[in-house]
């Protein structure tokens, strides 16, 4: 059985992968992997590739198996990640540990939807201040509403105690949309390409520019305010 095979330990030396090789080796038997997924794996333990000077993720052989064990384990044997890190830590303690028998949900929960009454109690609004953020686009006219419209409305509403109001964000939305623009304008030598690899990248790419990005925007606002504050 595939998961119940020892990984491979990271070998000292030899060739490395990037991100999006990783992918382009595991999305044929993984269809639903993508770079958010393996880092957060990382994060969760699981692999610990090696860092550049620049601080891209490099992985070796040993952790494509690792995250090959995992993904088996998660897709066929419905384990969370604690068993799998459990189950892991006695492959590599030299034990053969039988796979746990875990019961597959039956159902997979949905994400969580409000609907108008509900979002208005849940974010503490009025019901003035969400007709203004939907008729100014801040948040999307529906039926029910997303966590994302809960936290977008929870801010605006700490924001219209100081006078800003749903109309005020829209510059800011035009901004990010611009940003996004720009991003996408940064990765389209990688985004016209159609290999799971240039997809990887471009997926570990824009966060990461986002992430640049915000920096210099958050540092144009720190500067904009200490001239104000003079």
């Amino acid at each position: 059985m595939a998961a119940a095979s020892s990984p491979r330990r990271a070998a000292a030396t030899g060739a490395v992968l990037s991100i999006g090789q990783v992918l382009a080796r595991l999305t044929p038997e993984f269809p639903q992997l993508t770079a958010s997924k393996l880092r957060f794996l990382e994060v969760q333990g699981i692999v610990t590739p090696r860092r550049t000077e620049s601080g891209y993720r490099k992985f070796t052989g040993g952790d494509v198996e690792r995250l090959r064990l995992a993904l088996t384990l998660q897709r066929d044997h419905y384990l969370p990640l604690a068993r799998i890190r459990e189950f892991m830590a006695d492959v590599d303690a030299g034990r053969k540990p039988a796979v746990p028998v875990v019961v597959p949900p039956s159902i997979t929960p949905a994400p969580r939807r409000y609907r108008r009454a509900e979002l208005l109690a849940a974010a503490g609004a009025g019901t003035q201040l969400l007709n203004d953020a939907v008729s100014t686009g801040v948040i999307p006219g529906a039926e029910t509403y997303s966590e994302h419209s809960l936290a977008v409305l929870r801010a605006l509403v700490a924001l219209d105690r100081h006078g800003i109001e749903p109309r005020h964000m829209r510059t800011l939305r035009q901004s990010a949309e611009r940003e996004v623009a720009l991003i996408e304008l940064a990765l389209a030598p990688l985004l016209q390409r159609t290999d799971a690899s240039s997809r990887g990248r471009a997926g570990e790419l824009a966060p990461e520019l986002a992430a640049r990005i915000g920096e210099v925007r958050a540092i144009f606002v720190r500067s904009a305010l200490e001239k104000l504050l003079r």
